[in-house]
């Protein structure tokens, strides 16, 4: 479970047994530029206290007396705040985001019901947004006769998703989405990498033969330290189609084994430290060990690792590493948000 769900989670409960009188948030639908994403939760008190976010807070006020209607009535209910609008009111309420959140609004025992479904287990949380059973929560997961194929699907891209049935329109919320990556290196500058990727939610695992650079001391962040052979990798780590993966031992026959063996799973990015000759070079030495690669086995290899921040040191690099990591699994270019979304006169592309 994510951790902020967990806080929401645990703040329902607390609230519950205290007898506070609450509703909560839950982003079902995002257009344009919106400051959160699918599933992110925001607890309202009836004295206006609040746990979590559903925007940078241009909404708490509005969504504070949405709130008090959706206590008073007892039942969920769906509003749009759309904030797209080009009108000089909108501005000058100080709104930046121009764009537009949809939200599924539930009274306390709603709420309620949610964590129900969050602590009966399953990999995945199905939402009813319409008709008589809005606001259900129904936990599923990969082996769901009817939903199985969407849990999967979504579970592999580390994403939450909407779905319809017919008329019936669902969000699909995945549960252990928590994203996968495999450190092949334990070196000084993989150490602000565990660290960073560990805040930003990722499930790290750190990977090396040299047994004496694997310690808690040295990685408390990470989920697992696993002592082996570069070419044992594929082996003694669990992949999958969403994880990436992180090649950075700096020693040039460690780090081919490594990419030998990480080739041969599943994997959503695969970056590799160092010169973009170096890693040609790893690639032709593979092929010449008889390693049969075409160009979409290579789609999601990277190096030079990282974004061109001009990167200086272990930080700077995990930070520019970590951002192409996102852009990647996000099927973003990794480009200043400028060019894509900034004022035409602003833009500079070539």
């Amino acid at each position: 479970m994510a951790a902020e769900l967990s806080q929401i989670i645990a703040a329902i409960e607390d609230w519950t047994t205290r007898g506070v009188s609450f509703g909560l948030a839950t982003v079902v639908g995002v257009r344009g530029s919106t400051y959160r994403g699918l599933a992110a939760r925001q607890l309202v008190s009836s004295d206006g206290t609040s746990v979590g976010t559903v925007s940078g807070g241009c909404l708490d006020r509005d969504l504070a007396a949405v709130v008090a209607e959706v206590i008073a009535a007892d039942r969920p209910r769906l509003i749009e705040f759309d904030l797209t609008a080009d009108e000089e009111a909108v501005w000058g309420w100080g709104i930046g985001c121009n764009g537009a959140t949809n939200l599924l609004v539930e009274p306390a025992r709603g709420a309620g019901e949610l964590a129900a479904a969050v602590r009966a287990g399953g990999s995945a949380l199905l939402h009813s947004l319409d008709g008589a059973t809005i606001g259900e929560h129904l936990p599923v997961d990969a082996s769901d006769q009817a939903w199985g194929q969407e849990v999967e699907q979504a579970a592999a891209d580390g994403r939450h998703r909407l779905v319809e049935r017919g008329e019936q329109r669902f969000l699909l919320e995945i549960l252990d989405a928590r994203p996968s990556l495999i450190v092949c290196g334990a070196g000084h500058d993989a150490v602000p990498l565990v660290k960073l990727a560990s805040e930003l939610g990722f499930e790290v695992t750190v990977v090396d033969e040299r047994r004496q650079f694997l310690s808690r001391e040295r990685f408390p962040q990470a989920a697992a330290l696993i002592h082996c052979a570069p070419a044992d990798v594929a082996d003694r780590v669990a992949f999958g189609p969403g994880s990436a993966v992180v090649i950075m031992s700096h020693n040039y026959l460690r780090d081919v084994d490594h990419l030998r063996s990480v080739l041969s799973r599943p994997t959503a990015y695969v970056g590799c430290l160092g010169p973009g000759e170096r890693l040609e070079r790893m690639i032709k030495d593979l092929e010449a060990e008889g390693l049969q690669l075409e160009p979409s086995d290579l789609a999601h290899v990277h190096g030079p690792a990282g974004l061109d921040i001009g990167a200086d040191g272990p930080v700077e690099i995990a930070w520019s590493v970590l951002s192409e990591i996102l852009a990647v699994k996000r099927s973003r270019s990794g480009s200043p948000l400028v060019e894509r979304k900034g004022p035409a006169a602003l833009r500079r592309l070539p």
